[in-house]
């Protein structure tokens, strides 16, 4: 049988995750990859979590950890997330959180939420690779968010109704995001609120790199922002996805959206249809490890991942050719290359791997529109300083090349 034929047309939408293909190349030892936005594996906080998932399956604990549970999350998870949320600005309950099977299935939630076909989303240029797979299966058009650009929101109304829908929502990562590593500032922040509230659409806050801020003063999430405007979060529009995979462990999956109780009722549903509930035993290791050693760890990520980027910054400083820009991020886990106009970051990591054995991710992947052709993202992360000044003088080579 012709399979094509009986696919839903969503399926035109859903392409291979270019970045999940890079991925496979760590697997060749001569090559110096910064193309995977990844933990360091040797960072894990292996020895808690062995105690963790060993309490776990405790006799006193096994029948809950291995047994069906609510689809809303392990109640110790969620106080514990209640109790962050508060501390960053966000009062709230259980009953604002859901867990999830890693922020990558809340973006798939919110999308599945809100988005009909022709629809409008409006994103940062660029954006989040794995935002853009999620928010492609239910089919809308995209349009670029400027905070406090010239654009008004009549205009951005407008241009989703002549796409045959409405704009639905504003998504952001404002904190060293990904690709970019930039932060948006707390003006910026505010600017996206207006323009929701002018729109009367959802924001939708990817939260995924907020614990490893390396340097400057925190800037209070959009979120927090907003409940301090209208006094509770059952008042707020924005909608925050957060995860344990940057901060912990990824291998897990547990993420979680906090926001106002009547829309998380609503994901609640979805979850059930989905997959019933996200993995109890991994709920409740993550839940030990976060109560025991979160702010001890998570300061141990932030003196590694600084010390990386400062090794990649004055890398690039010393190596990049004149026309090479690049973002200075104040954490996270990426900074991003604009190279000269004419070049393009998918033939230059051909080039690359063939005479250099150096890999990176093309920025063209990270635009809805498939522009940004002579961008590039790079990873810290995973190498070492060797590696790193190694690498970058490899790439600087590529570039001259290239050039």
């Amino acid at each position: 049988m012709n399979w094509q034929d009986i696919f839903a047309t969503r399926m035109d939408r859903m392409k291979a995750s270019e970045i999940r293909e890079l991925l496979k190349l760590l697997d060749q030892p001569d090559i110096i990859s910064f193309a995977g936005g990844i933990p360091d594996p040797a960072l894990f906080p292996t020895e808690a979590f062995q105690k963790a998932l060993g309490n776990a399956l405790s006799p006193e604990n096994q029948s809950t950890a291995l047994q069906y549970s609510v689809s809303e999350g392990y109640g110790p998870l969620r106080d514990w997330i209640v109790g962050k949320m508060t501390e960053i600005g966000v009062p709230c309950t259980r009953d604002n959180v859901l867990i999830t099977s890693g922020s990558q299935q809340a973006l798939d939630y919110l999308g599945k939420l809100m988005l009909s076909p022709n629809d409008t989303a409006l994103l940062g240029w660029p954006t989040y690779l794995g935002a853009l797979g999620a928010f492609n299966a239910y089919e809308p058009h995209y349009d670029r968010l400027i905070p406090g650009g010239n654009r008004s929101a009549e205009d951005y109304a407008q241009t989703a109704k002549d796409n045959g829908g409405r704009v639905k929502f504003a998504y952001m990562s404002v904190d060293f995001a990904n690709p970019t590593g930039e932060t948006l500032d707390q003006t910026a922040r505010e600017n996206i609120l207006d323009l929701a509230d002018d729109l009367d659409i959802a924001v939708i806050e990817d939260a995924a790199y907020q614990a490893l801020r390396f340097d400057g003063d925190p800037i209070p999430p959009v979120l927090a922002l907003e409940v301090a405007r209208k006094g509770s979060i059952d008042a707020c529009r924005t909608l925050y996805c957060g995860s344990f995979s940057k901060s912990l462990a990824p291998g897990l999956r547990v993420g979680w959206i906090c926001g106002v109780a009547d829309v998380i009722s609503r994901l609640v549903l979805m979850k059930q249809a989905s997959d019933l509930h996200s993995s109890t035993i991994n709920q409740m290791a993550i839940a030990e490890v976060a109560n025991t050693i979160f702010e001890e760890h998570t300061a141990k990520l932030r003196q590694t991942y600084t010390a990386r980027r400062d090794a990649m910054l004055s890398a690039l400083e010393a190596q990049m050719p004149d026309g090479v820009t690049w973002t200075k991020p104040e954490g996270g886990m990426f900074v991003w290359l604009t190279l000269p106009k004419h070049m393009d970051g998918g033939e230059l990591l051909r080039q690359s791997l063939e005479t250099q054995r150096v890999a990176f991710v093309p920025g063209q992947a990270f635009f809805a529109d498939r522009s940004g052709k002579n961008t590039l993202r790079l990873s810290f992360s995973l190498a070492d300083d060797a590696q790193i000044a190694e690498g970058i003088t490899r790439l600087g080579a590529a570039i001259r090349a290239a050039l």
